[in-house]
């Protein structure tokens, strides 16, 4: 007979955990308060581009083992692309210079000692000392932890970790920043190599998986907002959804995968992250140049990473807040000037067709102050499951970190069912 799971959310750590599940012989039951899947993780269809975009430009490594699991069964592990090799192109808009940071294909960090390989004007000595961060503790500041200051810190570190953090890296949490570098430049090649879903995040990570859902039989409900929990004894009782209420079964389990602010409201008493930053992104219709590499890193502006796509030019700014308030065709001209230097576009084109995407509070501050405030899976109703980058996952806010808490919460529901 098979047991019933109520996934709350409709997002990647959601759909993670359904998948989970479903593959686990669960019926599963999703219920998603908007009207569409994905969350932040999604593509949809701009009509001042003309074009199907990404509400965010993510980027995934070769390393990011729960996401190309969960990929891989739902069958689209083919849809990330990107180069064969660890290799990341950047350019100072400022001084004009271009290099490639050259990881390889192994896996241990063997770059830092081929000076050709590495980030022009560095030395080893200057990659030895980052080691500090690669063990800190979750309650120090990265600001004491390194030094934020010099050529391998502005060409590197600073744009690494700014993106892995969305907060300006020395205010940002140690423990967090040193779980990214372990995972990526201390693994080696082998762990970084770039993936990109060309085809858009819907396509490669959203629609599959809720495809594989309902071939399983699972059931799907958009605009299907929670309102309140019923609590009876230790355990959730009945899921109220204001027009009708779902009672459980003592079998049944709930993993709740919604943002930070309405998990608190569900849950009185839960602790979570309150402070948040912003990203923005930024999209023009324009052919990239033949030669453009998919990801280029940007280094002196306000640009930080270009990404070239079929008929477009993408980029993303990450700590956003100075932005979301700067009028919307006075910031796209600032942006589109970058791009223009970045990609090396003859006499600057006009500004295409274009885009911005601000997204106010994209992720929770990756601060040690607000990365305590992360809660666990478990909570204090032995049926019930948190999910979220907004979760203690061990990461800041990414992709890989939403996959994760989705996984650790259905593996948390099937322990349940074997005790």
């Amino acid at each position: 007979m098979q047991k019933n799971v109520h996934i709350i959310g409709a997002g990647i750590s959601g759909l993670s955990a359904g998948v989970r599940l479903a593959n686990a012989n669960y019926r599963v039951h999703v219920h998603e308060a908007t009207q569409q899947a994905g969350g932040r993780c999604r593509s949809y269809f701009d009509a001042a581009t003309n074009l199907t975009i990404d509400n965010g430009n993510h980027l995934l490594l070769s390393g990011n083992r729960h996401a190309l699991a969960y990929a891989k069964s739902i069958g689209t592990e083919a849809g990330l692309v990107g180069p064969k090799l660890a290799q990341f192109p950047f350019v100072d808009i400022v001084t004009g210079q271009r290099w490639q940071l050259d990881l390889g294909d192994g896996k241990l960090p063997l770059w830092v000692f081929d000076e050709a390989r590495r980030v022009p004007d560095t030395k080893l000595l200057d990659y030895l000392a980052l080691m500090p961060l690669a063990w800190a503790g979750t309650g120090k500041l990265v600001g004491d932890t390194i030094p934020c200051k010099g050529t391998l810190y502005d060409r590197l570190v600073q744009p690494l970790l700014l993106a892995a953090l969305n907060v300006d890296p020395p205010e940002g949490s140690a423990g967090l920043a040193g779980a990214i570098v372990r995972e990526t430049l201390l693994a080696g090649g082998q762990a970084c190599r770039p993936l990109i879903a060309r085809d858009g995040l819907s396509a490669v990570l959203v629609e599959p998986a809720i495809k594989l859902l309902q071939d399983k039989g699972a059931s799907i409900q958009f605009g299907h907002e929670l309102r309140e929990f019923a609590i009876a004894g230790n355990a959730v009782g009945e899921l109220k959804f204001g027009s009708d209420a779902i009672a459980l079964g003592s079998d049944d389990a709930v993993v709740l995968a919604v943002p930070p602010r309405p998990a608190a409201a569900l849950l009185p008493g839960l602790k979570t992250p309150s402070k948040f930053r912003a990203i923005v992104n930024a999209h023009f219709r324009f052919d990239p140049p033949k030669d453009a590499p998919p990801i280029l890193g940007v280094v002196g502006g306000l640009v930080e990473w270009l990404f070239a796509f079929p008929q477009r030019l993408s980029v993303t700014i990450s700590n956003g807040d100075r932005l979301v308030d700067m009028p919307r065709e006075e910031l796209a001209l600032a942006i589109w000037r970058d791009v223009c230097k970045a990609a090396s576009l003859p006499g600057e084109p006009p500004l295409p067709p274009w885009q911005i995407v601000r997204e106010r509070r994209a992720t929770f501050e990756a601060t040690p102050e607000q990365n305590a405030l992360r809660p666990g899976a478990v909570t204090s109703f032995k049926n019930l499951f948190l999910a979220g980058d907004w979760t203690d996952t061990g990461l800041p806010a990414t992709i890989e970190g939403s996959i994760r808490s989705g996984d650790r919460a259905a593996d948390l529901v099937l322990a349940r069912s074997k005790a």
